[in-house]
């Protein structure tokens, strides 16, 4: 095991499905093993023999993008001792069932589970086979704030740009694995919850602990970046999630690079090739296609002076991965006029949220769009 990634304890097995999630179950490990050190220098526990304790297991989608920076991960996880096994999870109407099958004993031996997407109904039905009685939910994106929220309500698990809307019906025949997870992320007498987030979370449910992901994994391994004079914008995959009116997200990006005179446009993993294809022949921006997560791109630099983006989880956690440098992230707001017919009823006021509740950003007022 490398020295550098320390112990996440025995029999703990990680589910992730996208290169955030694998970063921030990283960034947790690093912050778990630093915690149990202290705690060992302070005589309160020992620390576990090395190993690789860690099991992180890809679920991986069929995206061909989301892949290959999954890929890029995987090697960094493997490099800091973990153990990775990738999962074809995805590859066939009967890969769910063979992949399940598989995993079933790791399940059922697992102390901890540590999942980065609690919303997802591949993790949701894998909660109902483990015995794990220490669940662990990191960072997937601006997310987490709902999940906390949704949990602390007591309400069914739903993405906040899909409520609103009358369930379908895979929705109600998944509807019991949904309620059995959420019982399973519910914590009890016997059963521990952490959530471990670089989001502003104001309040929790009873018995969840909350621990700050302050993305120290990533400056000690990357940086400090060099930084260009120009500015960089950062995309979003508002419109293919059809919250987002795609004529004016085109001219919100339009009017933002020329007013911050940027020139570089890093695509969210979702974007459409035709809607890149689009922004690059009407922006002139050079688009990005990056083979890693935002944090980490930015941290090796170069990056630009100014990071400009519209409301997401970059303006909570490029702050953090790029402290002490001089870097300055600023946040666009969303035009309700931008948001589509079919737009949740709650998607405005998540996204104020976003932006509001975003610590060391500039708040840029919605660019004005025809």
């Amino acid at each position: 095991m490398s020295p550098r990634a320390g112990s996440a304890g025995s029999h703990t097995l990680a589910f992730v499905e996208s290169p955030v999630q694998l970063l921030n179950v990283l960034e947790w490990a690093h912050t778990h093993a630093h915690s149990a050190a202290a705690a060992a220098d302070a005589g309160l526990t020992r620390v576990t023999a090395p190993g690789a304790e860690l099991t992180l297991v890809v679920l991986s989608p069929n995206d061909p993008m989301t892949r290959g920076q999954l890929r890029r991960m995987a090697e960094l996880a493997r490099d800091e001792g973990h153990e990775v096994r990738w999962e074809e999870a995805r590859g066939g109407t009967t890969a769910p069932f063979h992949t399940i099958g598989g995993l079933a004993p790791l399940l059922r031996r697992a102390r901890r589970i540590v999942m980065g997407d609690p919303f997802s109904r591949y993790v949701q039905l894998l909660l109902t086979i483990t015995r794990a009685q220490d669940l662990v939910v990191v960072d997937d994106g601006t997310a987490t704030m709902e999940f906390v929220a949704q949990l602390a309500r007591g309400e069914r698990l739903v993405r906040w740009h899909r409520r609103g809307g009358r369930p379908g019906p895979r929705d109600v025949l998944f509807a019991p694995v949904s309620a059995s997870a959420r019982r399973r992320l519910t914590p009890t007498e016997h059963r521990t919850v952490e959530v471990f987030s670089s989001m502003p979370i104001e309040s929790a449910p009873d018995g969840v602990r909350v621990t700050a992901n302050d993305f120290s994994w990533t400056r000690a391994r990357f940086g400090p970046p060099r930084i260009t004079k120009g500015a960089d914008l950062v995309g979003t995959s508002l419109v293919e999630t059809g919250v987002v009116d795609p004529d004016r997200y085109l001219e919100a990006v339009r009017s933002l690079a020329a007013a911050h005179g940027a020139t570089r446009y890093f695509a969210h993993r979702r974007e459409s090739a035709d809607k890149l294809h689009r922004l690059a022949a009407e922006t002139g921006l050079e688009i990005v296609r990056p083979d890693l997560p935002l944090e980490l791109i930015a941290r090796r630099g170069p990056i630009g002076r100014t990071i400009l983006s519209f409301p997401s989880t970059v303006v909570h956690t490029l702050p953090l991965a790029l402290v002490g440098t001089e870097v300055r992230v600023a946040v666009c707001d969303i035009d309700p006029a931008w948001l589509t017919e079919n737009a949740s009823p709650r998607a405005q006021g998540f996204l104020s949220g976003v932006t509001g509740t975003a610590r060391d950003v500039h708040r840029l007022s919605a660019v004005s769009t025809a």
